[in-house]
């Protein structure tokens, strides 16, 4: 027997390809009543979610066709890219609720952070793979990673944005520390932003509101209610649903009591519809991303694969977290969708760019050798006929 190293991980893409189909029967049952009213088709909302998680799809296969190593001259100069769109966006970008997040591309709409998102940790991996003798140092190894991750934070949270900056920016130090960096300059990093997220938060008065009625300070009730009411609407559905839910498509909340039930609040639909187990399924499903995603990374080929790994499987599982607290009250109500699983564009398609890239590197891994057959040479006038299955 022979081997060669050429199989993805299977695993993991069979893993996403059932959050995907999950996704659309969730975000079907959960937008119809809202697309009924606004579009006169129940089914208008999962329709362009279908074609999104198609175009998802094809940026996932196409990345499992292609080298991750070839990433590495581009990760600056996408990097720097992503933070002019983010720019962009602040000065050009359409507001809605408030926030300047999306741009408009000749009528596509584009999410600059989900691409800077990943820009930033593709980059991040490429100058830990090169700079890890340097790390230790303050001035010349550390400092220049933090100036990046503090760049793309920064323009993500003038949007503002702030839980989606947050988490890019707890993403960037996870990769940094297990790049190998000291932990005395990862709390000094962490002591020095405390007092700039302080003021960050009581510089607007609805994050100081958020942040108050979670904590249980909201003053009285009235507006503590009107602050927390979709976290409120979201745990109702969760109590529906008990342990085996109330049935596919026999949700409540989505009758426009839960507002953004398809995005951002569609883990209180799982939960309404298919109960304690059902949750339990789909953190399964993520919990699977983890390993498999973690077993990849030990066993990539250099170190850029393995930072690489690490960066994109700690997106797709600290999302999932994120979004999952945020539903059960555990943290405050922030604008977090669940990877694969809300409705949306930008955060499907590159998510599923970034699974692909990690396939690519599965592929290169002795994790699943591809079997030949092969007849052994014998003395013969003719040459020994070889069967490749």
């Amino acid at each position: 027997m022979a081997s060669q190293r050429n199989h993805i991980d299977r695993i993991t893409l069979f893993v996403v390809l059932i959050l995907m189909v999950m996704s659309t029967f969730v975000v079907y049952s959960a937008s119809s009543t809202w697309a009924m009213q606004k579009m006169q088709s129940s089914s208008g909302l999962v329709n362009k979610h279908i074609i999104k998680i198609l175009i998802g799809l094809v940026a996932m296969f196409f990345a499992i066709n292609i080298d991750y190593k070839k990433y590495k001259p581009l990760t600056k100069w996408v990097l720097i890219f992503s933070l002019l769109l983010l720019v962009a966006t602040r000065v050009m970008g359409g507001e809605v609720k408030g926030a300047a997040r999306w741009l408009s591309l000749g009528g596509f709409s584009l999410q600059p952070s989900e691409i800077a998102k990943f820009a930033l940790l593709f980059h991040l991996s490429f100058l830990l793979s090169n700079k890890r003798d340097k790390l230790g140092d303050f001035k010349t190894g550390f400092m220049p990673l933090m100036i990046w991750i503090s760049g793309v934070v920064g323009l993500v949270m003038i949007q503002p944005n702030f839980s989606t900056g947050a988490l890019i920016f707890i993403l960037g130090m996870i990769l940094v520390f297990v790049g190998g960096a000291r932990m005395k300059h990862v709390l000094l990093s962490l002591s020095a932003l405390i007092p700039a997220l302080l003021v960050y938060m009581v510089s607007a008065p609805y994050r100081m509101k958020r942040i108050l009625s979670f904590v249980g300070f909201g003053g009285d009730e009235a507006v503590t209610t009107t602050a927390n009411y979709q976290l409120l609407q979201g745990i109702i559905g969760f109590g529906n649903g008990g342990i085996f839910g109330v049935g596919m498509g026999m949700s409540k909340q989505r009758d426009l009591f839960l507002p953004e039930s398809y995005g951002d609040f569609i883990f209180s639909i799982v939960g309404e519809e298919y109960g304690l187990i059902g949750t339990m399924i789909f953190m399964f499903l993520f919990l699977t991303i983890l390993l498999r995603g973690l077993k990849i990374a030990r066993y990539a080929p250099d170190d850029f694969g393995k930072y690489l790994a690490i960066g994109i499987t700690s997106t797709v599982v600290v999302y999932a977290l994120g979004n999952a607290l945020v539903t059960l009250g555990l943290a405050p109500t922030t604008g977090l969708p669940m990877p694969f699983v809300s409705y949306g564009g930008s955060a499907i398609i590159f998510s599923s760019f970034a699974i692909g890239v990690l396939l690519n590197i599965s592929s290169q891994t002795d994790l699943h050798p591809r079997e030949r057959m092969y007849v052994e040479p014998t003395v013969s006038v003719e040459p020994a006929v070889s069967k490749i299955y």
